[in-house]
């Protein structure tokens, strides 16, 4: 399962300290022009090495496309991309390459496939994001022409709301101790029509989670009032309905978050997605190595204090790549 949707449709590939990552997009059709430099700026959003308050390692992340354009216009065929790793420093892990990282896919995939990635986590690290940012810029593409907006910001870091200010306080007080600390990224997409999604299977808000609780260090993720619609009275929590001055269906509330049954329903698309704090952490912890003897482990090297700050334009990719996937579903839905 190295692949995200239907009908658009991403198959990455690469491991965090190999030669490359990249992927191969099916399904974008034939005639859109696409603007590689709006592609390679999504990817410098979330390219690391740009703060103190993230990991060191300093990759250029430039995409370089191998198929699917002639003359930066879709062809309708796969297109082929790939991102060169060149900054990596595989010795920091040599001396966690019998141990297991608490919280971390160490573990987990070893039991599964009898082998691991050692250096950086391999398929496990979120490097392998930088794929998703790519896939996603040129689905937003297409979706902007359609008059659809996706944004994200930042509500809270390590239990902080606020200014940004006192958020990067609580990443570097955490990463002054050697830990690490979570956070909440908020999406919305805008100017969406209503009707989008599946019956069942299919339904927008199953398609949005599986996407985002696939990005690494995802623990969590609600739409409308989530989780507070259980405090809440039916009367509370209903979107009565209303004609807009155009004469349009519109609710006066978005307690679920545009989606109603499954389907939009015009509203605006509003969600959140939890981070954890990041595994790989210079505080020393209780763990085992693979012949099962009680070990501590403080691990070294350039890993990120928190992620949400680099994670909004990758959840905002995961976002684009669904809603696109859903527009071109939808097309299938009447005659």
């Amino acid at each position: 399962m190295n692949y995200f949707g239907k009908i658009f449709r991403l198959t990455a590939f690469g491991e965090s300290h190999g030669p490359a990552i990249g992927g191969v997009i099916d399904g974008v059709p034939a005639g859109m022009r696409i603007d590689t430099d709006a592609v390679q700026a999504q990817l410098d959003r979330r390219r690391p090495g740009q703060s103190v308050l993230t990991t060191a390692r300093n990759e250029a992340d430039r995409v370089e496309f191998l198929s699917g354009f002639l003359d930066g216009v879709t062809l309708g065929s796969p297109i082929g991309f790939i991102i060169r790793n060149t900054n990596h420093r595989s010795a920091d892990y040599s001396a966690m390459a019998d141990i297991y990282r608490p919280n971390h896919a160490d573990y987990t995939y070893e039991a599964k496939y009898g082998i691991r990635e050692v250096r950086g986590g391999g398929r496990a690290s979120a490097r392998a994001t930088a794929s998703f940012v790519v896939a996603g810029a040129i689905a937003r593409q297409a979706l902007e022409t359609l008059g659809i907006e996706i944004s994200s910001e930042v509500k809270s870091v390590g239990g902080v709301s606020g200014g940004i200010s006192e958020m990067e306080a609580a990443i570097a007080a955490a990463k002054s101790d050697g830990d690490s600390v979570g956070g909440i990224v908020e999406c919305r997409v805008s100017g969406l029509t209503a009707g989008l999604g599946e019956p069942l299977g299919g339904k927008l808000q199953a398609m949005l989670a599986q996407a985002m609780l696939s990005v690494n260090a995802v623990k969590g993720f609600e739409y409308g009032d989530g989780f507070a619609a259980a405090a809440m009275h039916g009367s509370e929590a209903a979107d009565e309905f209303c004609r807009d001055c155009e004469g349009a269906v519109r609710t006066r509330s978005n307690h679920s978050g545009g989606i109603q049954g499954g389907i939009s329903n015009g509203a605006d698309i509003v969600f959140r997605v939890a981070f954890k704090p990041v595994p790989t952490i210079a505080k020393v912890l209780r763990t085992v190595d693979r012949q099962g003897n009680d070990v501590q482990l403080g691990a070294k090297g350039r890993h990120d204090p928190c992620v949400v700050f680099r994670a909004m334009p990758i959840v905002e990719a995961m976002t684009a790549m669904v809603i696109f996937d859903a527009v071109l579903q939808n097309r299938s839905a009447r005659f």
